[in-house]
């Protein structure tokens, strides 16, 4: 017991010394909410799931306007899924005016540098790149701002969940053992820096043989359900495995508006209603 409650002393103590150095949270300006999409692996899926749910954000309430900026400063994805290239252009006060497609502001790094070009940095560039994206962009007026995090749980997600505002974020995994156990580091991150965590997303829950319907669970079943309830965290719902969504995402036409009536569209927008009534539960 004894052994315990120092530790409890330590562990609060740490907290209140982190809670001391962290920069005062600043608002993006003109945003209302920051949904961050998060994974503890690269390769889940997170990228697409980003720009299905912003997608999907916009089909369950037109009037909403949602944004997209991609975080993922060594591998940013959203200019190919969002079918987007150029250069940004500037405001008369130098701020960047995000690039637009189907109805969604978008802002990435992919705009700044050379498509084939490695963006070989050290960190102190990197977070000086995410302090430019996350500053010096002219985002308008938005109602959700989605954030593409880079895999992992390093200095830009703990950058930028002390930096700005955030309202919650979403972890995505796959159902296999490894990345499951990846996710639950991403989950317990955010935790650690007091942002809501809004739930789980499954991705690649089942392929569907195109041709006899058959299921098969390739990366086994059900494993983000049960790891959100081991966590205690929601579970937001299950992407499928599903050609279309590769095909379309690699064209840079996501499905929620390549394919509005498929069933894999649904999915993310059954997503994006969970993440706006979590989005309720957790500011009340």
């Amino acid at each position: 017991h004894y052994k315990q409650r120092k530790f409890k002393a330590l562990q609060e103590r740490q907290r209140q010394q982190m809670a001391r150095g962290l920069p005062k949270q600043k608002p993006i300006t003109g945003v209302k909410q920051v949904i961050v999409v998060a994974s503890g692996k690269g390769g889940v899926g997170k990228s697409t799931t980003a720009v299905n749910l912003a997608l999907g954000l916009t089909a369950v309430n037109p009037s909403k306007s949602v944004g997209v900026l991609d975080a993922d400063v060594h591998g940013p994805s959203i200019p190919k899924l969002m079918n987007l290239k150029g250069n940004p252009e500037l405001t008369d006060n130098n701020l960047m005016i995000p690039l637009t497609n189907y109805g969604i502001p978008c802002m990435s790094m992919g705009f700044l540098v050379d498509d084939a070009a490695p963006i070989v940095w050290r960190g102190l560039m990197v977070m000086s790149a995410i302090e430019k994206l996350l500053r010096q962009v002219n985002w308008g007026s938005l109602d959700y701002l989605v954030v593409d995090m880079p895999p992992g749980t390093g200095d830009v997600q703990l950058s930028i969940s002390q930096n700005i505002p955030v309202a919650g974020a979403v972890i995505v995994s796959t159902p296999q053992d490894i990345a499951l156990l990846d996710a639950r580091r991403g989950a317990e991150m955010f935790k650690k820096v007091n942002v809501p965590v809004l739930g789980l997303v499954q991705n690649m829950s089942v392929f569907q043989c195109p041709n006899c319907h058959h299921q098969t669970h390739i990366f086994g079943s059900d494993g983000a359900r049960r790891l959100a309830e081991t966590l205690g965290v929601h579970f937001l719902g299950d992407i499928p495995l599903h050609l279309n969504i590769r095909e379309m995402s690699d064209r840079g036409q996501p499905v929620v508006v390549s394919s509005p009536d498929s069933p894999e569209a649904e999915a993310y927008k059954k997503v994006a209603a969970a993440v706006v009534r979590r989005l309720e539960e957790v500011s009340t």
